[in-house]
């Protein structure tokens, strides 16, 4: 199947959010099995990009301790995750970039091959993860977007400055004017819990022990 080399490709990990329902605090820098998230995320990309990059806000030099550039959003006000794509954009210097939010340190090692395969197979312009339903019912789990988990060309970049500027803050609304193909990771073997996302540091816990 086509591919896009990894040197193609570089990730973003996404952690300029505010952290409200962790009560404020800077989820990436929390630790989960001793080391920050964040530094999870950067070195999970790592296998499988050619450089990696964080989007943050706050506690820059924490953040830049881990060894990768660093970009706060342009956008004001925590803005969300396309305020942090559209910085990964301004600041990408190859074809394509691939992002990862810091709350979800499971997400697979093939991540970045299957997004490329499917979007160089699709001649897609983004290509999304879709994942089961982490607490569903018995059975097969309906997949979901995870509109976080994105390859995308870089030559969007004109599009997502005028969507921002526009006062538009939702992926899925960008997303949607754009050549779009969903990414299934529910294969036999994949982990159920790759795409778990903690969002309270009681479900960071729970994460740790499983």
């Amino acid at each position: 199947m086509p591919t896009i080399p990894s040197d193609d490709i570089t990730g973003l990990v996404l952690a300029g959010g505010r952290g409200s329902r962790m009560g404020g605090v800077d989820k990436g820098l929390q630790n989960f099995n001793g080391t920050p998230l964040a530094m999870h995320a950067v070195l999970r990309l790592g296998m499988q990009v050619g450089q990696v990059m964080i989007n943050a806000n706050r506690n820059l030099s924490a953040y830049e301790s881990l060894g990768v550039p660093v970009w706060p959003d342009g956008l004001a006000d925590y803005a969300g995750p396309l305020a942090g794509f559209l910085s990964g954009l301004e600041h990408c210097e190859t074809p394509y970039m691939l992002t990862v939010p810091c709350d979800t340190p499971l997400f697979p090692l093939d991540l970045a091959e299957r997004l490329s395969e499917a979007l160089a197979a699709a001649d897609a312009e983004i290509a999304m993860v879709s994942a089961p339903e982490a607490a569903s019912a018995p059975g097969d789990p309906p997949l979901r977007a995870q509109p976080v988990f994105c390859l995308l060309r870089t030559t969007l970049l004109e599009s997502l400055v005028r969507f921002t500027h526009e006062g538009g803050r939702k992926i899925d609304r960008w997303t949607a004017q754009h050549k779009t193909v969903l990414v299934p990771f529910d294969r036999p073997g994949d982990a159920p819990d790759a795409f778990f996302n903690a969002n309270t540091l009681a479900e960071l816990h729970a994460l740790e022990s499983k």
